[in-house]
């Protein structure tokens, strides 16, 4: 480099992969939390659907759950989930990699279209769940869905905004121009 050149860094990639990254957090937190519907002496998370019986509500009684894994909408919710979070990792590995070695611009267009899969797969399931959950449920009470469906709307957002900050052509601005 002479002392003429000037090298501009744009860390757009850099901040993709972190975008990517905070993604995966997010949706394995959102796969993993308890809370996705709660209403008085109710909760309803992906795996389980728990209440408490009347009675012992006034005592602070015990709770009885059971699996949500015999309902149609819950599995495919959770299928449309995790297909999206591993559609995530297999794009984080792969930006991953290619960042550190260097071989970035053919590997980024493949992580992209990983990410908009995931994205489609992760709205779909987030956008079938409150309407399979208000369609079907028997709730007389006050509900709100909770902060593990608000954490699966994150996941979502950062994956598309990683998706893209990878599919930016940042080459193209750092010519002898510039």
């Amino acid at each position: 480099m002479s002392v003429d050149e000037v090298y501009v860094f744009r860390p757009f990639k850099l901040i993709a992969l972190l975008c990517v990254f905070l993604a995966l957090c997010l949706d394995v937190a959102a796969l993993l939390s308890p809370a996705w519907v709660t209403a008085d002496h109710f909760s309803l998370s992906l795996w389980e659907s728990c209440s408490q019986s009347s009675q012992s509500s006034q005592s602070g009684g015990s709770w009885s759950c059971f699996s949500t894994l015999t309902s149609d909408w819950q599995i495919a919710t959770l299928v449309l989930l995790g297909a999206g979070a591993v559609a995530t990792l297999v794009a984080f590995l792969v930006a991953l990699i290619s960042f550190c070695r260097g071989t970035q611009r053919q590997q980024y267009r493949i992580v992209a279209v990983f990410l908009f899969t995931a994205v489609v797969l992760q709205a779909c399931a987030l956008v079938l769940y409150p309407i399979k959950f208000i369609d079907g449920t028997v709730l007389q009470t006050y509900h709100e869905f909770n902060w593990g469906y608000g954490l699966g709307w994150g996941a979502t957002i950062f994956m598309l905004g990683g998706g893209i900050l990878f599919c930016l052509r940042t080459d193209l601005y750092e010519d002898a121009m510039y």
